[in-house]
């Protein structure tokens, strides 16, 4: 034996590779450039009855993956769309290819990574080969059809101090305790604390990047905006963004808004706006319970108009506390950031539109709103020390 492979079995590798590949490309063929159901099933049959094109398949969606990336998408945001658009099971694939293409992928800074890390987990096959080819195929038309996203770049991040991460801490658990306490006069004040401490983060923040030889730049992330109510959620987190000196883009057929600021308030941003949303839900809750008591049955438009209220004297509420913590001397440091955010926005989106928020047409609803977030008086208190 001189060690060389027979040449039945180098045949044999080559119409291996060659079979696996054709497989591949008629279920494409078959399912991907055709929306009906019999093209999805004949590319499924196709690639259940081949077991060898497994890893072709997988080294296939990987690059769907990377191509989404080119395209201005992050993990977060296929995550989100994927669930949106199709159920659990496809999540579970769509995060294991993600987490597959990561390995061969470079990197991208802090906040991909911890996208990265949320990703979920779970079993990402089913026991039929039929069913996990027909849900990866459906999987893959979605990701084929992906349109191309504002890019955002990754800027460098300083490493926060032990100062700026008790600060984070004190924040997180501010927004925690009002999340879970049952008073929604309670959760208003610690919601109102959490803001006087996220603005005195920004403006020290502000003050050591003034500072700084290169100051920051300011960056952008994108918050996912759920069904329902939308349009009040969005509006919700226009009124954080614009009280920690950030702008809001909201992009309604995606479900996402993207914010625009530098990165403490970013981080700022996506805390508040989660809990709020928490808080706005139990005191919705709430005044539903007290609405049926009285004989009226739950409606759409209460629950659209009591998040519009809601949002509206939140937004107010939460700039009176950012503004606690800006004096005369700070005034022309956070005008410039100011303009550098508007300068981003602008060139990331040339073309905005305005829109006029639906449904909100219910006065017990708008009342019962205004109310949940006027019940925490936010009085003007000293700048922290």
């Amino acid at each position: 034996m001189d060690g060389r492979l027979p040449l039945s079995a180098v045949r044999g590798t080559i119409d291996g590779v060659t079979s696996t590949a054709s497989t591949v490309e008629q279920a494409f063929r078959a399912a991907l450039y055709d929306d009906t159901d019999t093209g999805l099933d004949t590319g499924a049959s196709l690639l259940a009855a081949d077991p060898a094109a497994d890893a072709e398949l997988a080294r296939r969606g990987e690059d769907f993956v990377a191509t989404a990336w080119q395209r201005g998408w992050q993990p977060a945001d296929v995550v989100r769309l994927v669930r949106r658009e199709l159920d659990e099971g496809h999540v579970r694939l769509a995060a294991a290819l993600i987490r597959a293409q990561a390995g061969r992928d470079r990197p991208r800074g802090p906040r991909w990574a911890g996208q990265l890390s949320a990703l979920p987990a779970g079993p990402a096959r089913t026991p039929d080969r039929f069913a996990h080819a027909t849900a990866v195929l459906e999987l893959y038309r979605l990701l084929l059809r992906l349109p191309a996203l504002e890019p955002l770049e990754e800027e460098p991040r300083r490493t926060p101090g032990e100062a700026a991460s008790r600060m984070l801490g004190r924040i997180r658990a501010l927004l925690a305790k009002a999340e879970a306490t049952g008073y929604p006069e309670e959760a208003e004040a610690l919601t109102a604390k959490a803001q006087e401490l996220m603005a005195r983060h920004s403006v020290d923040e502000a003050l050591l990047a003034a500072g700084a030889p290169a100051p920051d730049a300011p960056g952008a992330c994108r918050i996912g905006v759920e069904p329902p109510y939308e349009q009040a959620k969005a509006v919700l987190l226009d009124a954080v963004a614009t009280a920690n000196h950030c702008r809001a883009v909201w992009n309604e057929p995606l479900g996402f808004s993207t914010v625009v600021g530098f990165e403490a308030d970013l981080e700022a941003v996506d805390m508040l706006y989660t809990s709020l949303l928490v808080q706005a839900t139990h005191a919705m809750t709430k005044a539903e319970a007290a609405q049926r008591a009285g004989g009226r049955r739950r409606t759409k438009t209460f629950r659209q108009s009591f998040l519009a209220a809601y949002a509206h004297r939140v937004g107010d509420r939460l700039a009176a506390a950012a503004e606690t913590q800006v004096t005369r001397d700070l005034l022309p440091v956070l005008a410039t950031r100011a303009t550098a955010v508007t300068g981003r926005l602008e060139r990331m989106f040339p073309e905005t539109t305005t829109t006029r928020l639906r449904g909100v047409s219910d006065a017990a609803g708008w009342t019962e709103g205004a109310r949940a977030a006027d019940r925490a008086q936010v009085r003007a208190r000293p700048r922290l020390e």
